[in-house]
């Protein structure tokens, strides 16, 4: 009888001390996201194409009912983005350039986002086939992906630690090959945030603040300068003779500062049968333009024209999708893909290209060492 009761006690312990089950590893997972109010994430994000890896910093934030605001700044360039949904509208904002591009869409929830900790308990849920391994520190979760506008990503795989807290996020394309990685540094699921965190009105009040104190800057200098040119003219007209001199005052303005395109950047990436058909620069009131006409198969047009920082916060309304691409964040719409990187603003039109292939240039564009010199 002792010996029976010495097995029951050990056949206990060993069951308290297995693994837990698929199941309650899934909901404790996902219950947890659910619950919160708020959270605050931080991260990197990695993003690979056939030649390289672009690398983020991340800070993402939500609130519920719907409120999302993301931080992504370009470890190569310090190029920042903002993904900003509050209960108006959804934008994607480049405070460098003061340029917001303003979207009628149904982001995040059409697509699968890895940076987002509800995008990822969708795609739990919606994968019937979904599969949970153990690892040497815990655990990971597999399921498939919905990226519409990115046909080659097809599952993810979710790390979690003993704790079943996540760790990472790798998403595969169909040779099984990382394409996008995020990397969590802290997850605040107490973040107490409010709907005031979310407001676009705080960087169009950021960058308006720094404008007034710029424009007090270069009401002074002007205020100094023409004293001193008054001063000057008078001892000129003191000293010159008739013909001889020259009144300050009707000096030749100084020329307005201008942007202009030196290297064009050509797209690595074209669509067979396709051919660059034309080359036109035009001149404009602030620089130069670049169009590049494709013809073939799958006619494009590829508009290239140095980045202008605008005085007031520019607003871009859009109807269509923010993507995600390797060096920036574009606006997607039925058939145009414009976007901001390395001080070059590009615009991309075609009736017969489809969004992977768009995307597709776009990267390829990102992916050489030829950078457009602008002055």
């Amino acid at each position: 009888m002792k010996k029976l009761a010495v097995l029951f006690c050990m056949a206990l312990v060993l069951v308290g001390c297995a693994k837990e089950s698929k199941d309650d590893i899934i909901k404790d997972f996902t219950n947890n996201i659910k619950n919160v109010k708020s959270y605050k994430v931080t991260g990197n994000m990695e993003i690979s194409n056939d030649e390289e890896t672009f690398t983020y910093s991340l800070e993402s934030y939500y609130l519920k009912d719907n409120y999302y605001k993301v931080i992504l700044v370009n470890q190569t360039n310090n190029h920042e983005q903002i993904i900003l949904k509050n209960n108006e509208d959804i934008y994607v904002i480049t405070p460098a350039i003061n340029k917001s591009f303003k979207f009628q869409s149904e982001w995040p929830g059409n697509s699968s986002q890895a940076y987002l900790l509800g995008s990822l308990v969708t795609d739990i849920e919606k994968d019937k086939n979904i599969e949970v391994n153990e690892s040497d520190d815990g655990y990971v979760i597999k399921a498939s992906v919905n990226y519409p506008n990115n046909a080659e990503l097809k599952y993810e795989k979710i790390y979690l630690n003993d704790d079943k807290e996540l760790e990472k996020v790798e998403v595969y394309n169909d040779n099984d090959i990382v394409k996008i990685k995020v990397l969590f540094n802290t997850i605040n699921m107490k973040a107490g945030l409010k709907e005031s965190d979310f407001r676009l009105e705080d960087y169009v009040k950021e960058e308006e603040n720094n404008n007034d104190v710029n424009n007090k800057e270069e009401n002074n200098k002007e205020n100094n300068s023409n004293n001193s040119n008054n001063s000057n003219n008078n001892e000129n007209q003191e000293e010159c003779t008739t013909g001889d001199c020259k009144d300050a005052n009707n000096q030749k303005p100084d020329t307005e500062n201008t942007s202009r395109i030196e290297d064009i950047i050509y797209p690595l990436y074209i669509p067979s049968n396709t051919y660059l058909t034309s080359s036109e620069t035009v001149e404009t009131d602030v620089g130069n333009r670049v169009i590049l006409t494709f013809s073939g198969d799958k006619n494009f047009v590829l508009i290239e024209e140095a980045t202008i920082k605008a005085d007031n916060m520019e607003i871009v309304p859009v109807y269509g999708e923010p993507l995600l691409l390797t060096e920036s964040i574009g606006a997607l719409s039925a058939n145009s893909l414009s976007w901001d990187a390395n001080d070059i603003s590009y615009y991309l039109a075609s009736t017969e290209l489809s969004v992977s292939e768009m995307q597709l240039i776009a990267n390829s564009l990102g992916n050489t060492t030829l950078v457009a010199n602008t002055k």
